[in-house]
């Protein structure tokens, strides 16, 4: 196991024009699973291919267990990488793809031996060592990949979207499968997604990243629950978080935090209160998402199936969010800001 650091880590291409990569700072714990997170383009690949040494950063340094790599090969990082195309041999069965890296090292054939079966067993393939890769299916593929990966015996694994090409189902079982895989080996794990599922579902902590830049990084929850901006806010969540002017600030609040206004009305002083003006619903069985307008703003509200919502197009139906479940932005920055939720509930909610 390793720790990952990059300090200032900037990536520029044509000569200084194009910024990919801007003073990225991470530092991983020994033997956590971190995801970077991001829309295509933002960077998130190229700063994981700096880290295995297959781009080089224009300025800053990269460190692996405390030794700056910035001039090593990637075959002396002690890492192994993990592409969504998997790259495996059509002409070598599953046993010669996995023993590959071990022969190019001239590792001996009863260590390779050891070391494919040990890899082999843990990622549940033992029964296909005889197989051709185009016999294999898109999730045995995967795992092959993994597999040859871990024979290395790395101390870090860099993982560049490895479940993009699986169906949805077959992704929600490799997500699990992967997540066990690494907590069995504790090795220190990155991995790149612009899927926030596998993001929310696997990471120990999530870097998101957007235009170069880091623009959070912490725990699932911290990056749901606590956003640092708008992006963050509005790129994780599906539906997102919503968003309402006032004045120079943002009102955010999730859709899951609205709650139906009792006919007593509700508390001003504990929570803010709205008029939802209903455009259409989506039911999904145990819940519906409710689509209106707030104050001129398109909102969606997650309710209970069964929840007293108008659904037709006009319809009104007073809502509350707890102030405890409102975040507050600079309207111009789209930083978050520290607001009392007093101030919150003072605002020229109906």
């Amino acid at each position: 196991m390793a720790i990952v650091e990059t300090r200032k880590i900037t990536k520029e291409f044509d000569g200084g024009a194009v910024k990919v990569v801007k003073d990225i700072d991470i530092k991983t714990v020994d033997g956590e699973f971190l995801v970077l997170l991001g829309p295509s383009g933002c960077g998130k690949t190229t700063l994981l291919r700096m880290i295995g040494g297959l781009e080089h950063p224009t300025s800053g340094q990269i460190l692996i267990a405390d030794q700056v790599v910035n001039h090593l090969p990637p075959r002396a990082r002690q890492i192994a990488m993990v592409f969504q195309s998997y790259a495996l041999y059509p002409h070598m069965n599953v046993k010669g793809n996995i023993a590959f890296p071990l022969k190019a090292a001239n590792i001996d054939k009863e260590e390779q031996k050891r070391r494919v079966d040990w890899a082999a067993g843990i990622l549940g393939i033992d029964h296909l060592l005889d197989r051709k890769p185009r016999q294999l299916s898109g999730g045995q593929r995967q795992r092959v990949a993994l597999a040859r990966a871990l024979v290395r015996e790395p101390n870090v694994f860099l993982l560049d979207e490895p479940l993009s090409n699986l169906d949805a189902q077959r992704r929600a079982s490799a997500r699990d499968e992967l997540q066990r895989f690494q907590h069995e080996i504790g090795t220190t794990t990155i991995y790149v997604t612009h899927d926030q599922v596998e993001a929310m579902g696997m990471g120990h902590r999530i870097a998101v990243i957007e235009g170069g830049t880091v623009r959070q990084i912490g725990t699932p929850r911290d990056i749901y629950e606590d956003p640092a901006d708008t992006f963050v806010a509005t790129f994780l969540g599906s539906p997102p978080m919503n968003l309402i002017p006032r004045g120079d600030e943002l009102i955010g609040f999730r859709p899951e935090n609205f709650h139906l206004a009792p006919d007593g009305g509700v508390d001003s002083s504990t929570s803010l209160s709205f008029k939802l003006t209903s455009i259409r619903e989506e039911y999904l069985g145990s819940e519906k998402l409710v689509y209106g307008e707030l104050e001129g703003e398109r909102t969606v509200a997650r309710m209970a199936a069964n929840a007293d919502v108008p659904a037709a197009e006009g319809g009104e139906v007073t809502l509350f969010v707890d102030n405890a479940d409102l975040r507050v932005f600079d309207r111009e920055s789209g930083l978050r800001k520290e607001s009392a939720p007093a101030t919150i509930a003072t605002g020229s909610g109906s």
